[in-house]
């Protein structure tokens, strides 16, 4: 069994096992605990009650972060003609057509965000198995198929995040870095577990949000108050 860093040991010490914080009190033992040497992610972890494998019960959307993720977000964009050009003037980091998936298809994945127009999704199309495993794929449900490229880019690259329930019943956010103040952190959270709660499934029954934690990259887990948080 591998063993955990002093660091993370005494960040241990500092949580109540057993005990579900409020946001506030997580949130402060949080930049507590995370004292790597680098800045570290803060991650969001909820256990939602649903099956995913029931497509009545798929939880997926996209959300506004208040305070951006902390990070710079690479965004390639599927575009010809005048919107290639809207594509780039708006900051997209790669723009093309079938070039671009032909270097796609050849193994380069360097970026965070895929958008496409409409007309272009017959070459994404090809390119199902690499950017869907890596949840690339462009989707108009989620707003990264689309006409309106310019807005598209400026979600992303302003803190937009997309979330989605693994098979698990779990969803993963990163909301921020260890460098933020509480209170952005806080309200970065709380946006998430708003966008959640608004794309509850009709098909749930029962519990939706289990259980909720909150973690840094290097530091332990921190179990929230679900009752309070929603």
């Amino acid at each position: 069994m591998a063993k955990h860093g002093k660091r993370f040991r005494t960040g241990v010490e500092k949580i109540e096992a057993l005990k579900l914080y409020d946001l506030t009190s997580a949130v402060k033992l949080l930049k507590e605990t995370a004292k790597a040497k680098f800045d570290e992610t803060i991650d969001l972890a909820v256990r939602l009650g649903v099956d995913p494998r029931h497509a009545d019960q798929m939880v997926r959307g996209t959300v506004a972060l208040p305070h951006g993720t902390g990070k710079t977000l690479r965004v390639a964009v599927f575009a010809k003609g005048d919107k290639a050009t809207e594509a780039e003037e708006a900051g997209a980091d790669f723009v093309g057509a079938e070039e671009l998936a032909e270097k796609i298809q050849k193994g380069t994945v360097e970026f965070d965000r895929c958008i496409a127009t409409p007309d272009m999704m017959a070459v994404v199309g090809r390119l199902g198995k690499i950017l869907g495993p890596r949840g690339l794929m462009p989707n108009p449900k989620l707003g990264t198929v689309t006409v309106d490229v310019k807005g598209a880019i400026e979600a992303a690259k302003a803190g937009q995040i997309e979330f989605r329930v693994e098979k698990a019943g779990i969803i993963h956010a990163g909301v921020g870095k260890a460098s933020f103040s509480e209170d952005a952190i806080a309200e970065n959270v709380s946006a998430v577990i708003t966008a959640l709660n608004r794309a509850r499934p009709s098909g749930v029954k029962g519990t939706y949000m289990m259980s909720v934690s909150l973690s840094s990259t290097m530091g332990p887990g921190i179990h929230l108050n679900v009752s309070e948080l929603s």
